[in-house]
């Protein structure tokens, strides 16, 4: 095991009614005007909406609203978003939302203090040295952005999608009510079982020493997602199902699985050149069509691992080391079939002919290569993009 920093401290409020305390939970920390940031239309036609301006208005809360945050969030949003903030005085930013709204929120939080143009942090031409803080109420379990230093943006002007890691990014507090999810489609159920899986994934799938206590962690985390997965195909409004998959959300992406091991996140960042590209593409979708592609690509670079994760995750009972990490990459993309996701490229309604552009994009034009268990520069990205077209 590697040596390790681990640092978590988002302080999470989790079970039923949570978010009808938000104006309290936020007056404890002394902040008078805050901005609250959410999606289109859907927390107000749930009651969500009026519930959380109750509790804030009781409060004596002074809250400046920004409705409209798109999925894969866009950096015009937040450019205006960081405007807005400043000319109100705003003290912290308050998401409302899933990924797409804390990651919006996290970009505006990193701006409002900073004279330059906020897509600078993902170009790392900046880093953030005066962050607004950043509370949220979960209504997705999917991205982990709740308590991860992580936060993504897409640039539709230049067409990509980018992210940048900072300690400011953290969430000071997590609102979560798996109550909140039970309206969430089985289609984005889906795509957000696919989100929690990848993260735990791809920290699981990195070339290092021993770390028996991180990968049992991450088993029992991706075993239980797994069999909630199939509970809410089911069955949507199973409590216990829900709240599962919120709190493997948080933990799948707050860093515990990679501890004593390194990150890289690579599948993430081919999914990001194509959701990106076309951003109607979900991002959970993205992942569940080149996950198992990637993993086909690099596993006989590390089959002992790989057997593990087929014995353990799936219970393959192959006693040959190769045999079983082939069974085991086949039933992770046969489970992502079975909950609905899509299985090649071109399900997306995409022409092979981008493929060349995807590789472009995820090689920010050729000048860099994505670090997992083979180097991935160009000809090798566009080879697991052709493997899944």
């Amino acid at each position: 095991m590697r040596d390790f920093t681990y640092y978590a401290p988002t302080k999470v409020h989790f079970g039923r009614d949570k978010h009808k305390d938000v104006g309290k939970i936020i007056k404890e920390y002394g902040f008078k005007t805050i901005m609250m940031q959410y999606g289109m239309s859907s927390i107000k036609k749930s009651g969500l909406y009026d519930e959380v301006m109750t509790s804030l208005n009781e409060a004596g809360i002074k809250v400046v609203e920004m409705g409209g945050v798109e999925p894969n969030p866009n950096i015009n949003f937040v450019r205006n978003a960081i405007k807005v903030a400043r000319e109100n005085n705003v003290e912290m930013i308050l998401a409302v939302g899933g990924g797409s709204v804390i990651d919006s929120c996290k970009y505006t939080a990193a701006g409002v203090n900073y004279d330059g143009d906020v897509w600078d942090f993902p170009t790392r031409k900046a880093f953030v040295e005066n962050g607004l803080p950043i509370g949220c109420i979960l209504t997705l379990a999917a991205a982990g952005s709740e308590m991860s230093s992580s936060a993504v943006i897409t640039n539709s002007e230049l067409n990509m999608k980018r992210g940048f890691n900072s300690e400011y990014n953290r969430c000071l507090f997590a609102i979560c009510n798996p109550e909140l999810t039970y309206s969430v489609s089985k289609y984005q159920t889906a795509c957000g079982i696919v989100d929690i899986m990848a993260h735990t994934m791809e920290r699981y799938f990195i070339p290092c020493e021993p770390t028996e206590l991180t990968d049992r962690i991450a088993e029992s985390i991706l075993k239980s997602v797994i069999n909630a997965g199939k509970t809410l195909m089911a069955n949507p409004c199973d409590y216990e199902a829900r709240a599962t998959m919120m709190w493997a959300s948080s933990l799948s992406h707050n860093d515990l699985t990679g501890c004593g091991r390194e990150n890289s996140l690579p599948v993430h960042q081919l999914e990001h050149a194509l959701s990106g590209e076309y951003e109607n593409i979900a991002h959970g979708a993205g992942l569940a069509v080149l996950f198992p592609a990637w993993a086909e690509y690099v596993y006989k670079c590390d089959i002992s691992r790989f057997a593990q994760f087929a014995r353990r995750v799936w219970d393959v009972d192959e006693t040959d080391d190769t045999t079983a990490a082939e069974k085991g990459i086949k039933e992770m993309s046969d489970f992502f079939a079975e909950i609905g996701m899509p299985t090649k490229l071109r399900d997306f309604d995409i022409p092979e002919s981008c493929l060349d552009k995807l590789s472009e994009l995820c090689t920010f034009g050729r000048s860099r290569e994505i670090a997992t268990y083979v180097s991935l520069d160009f000809d090798k990205i566009k080879e697991i993009f052709k493997m899944c077209y």
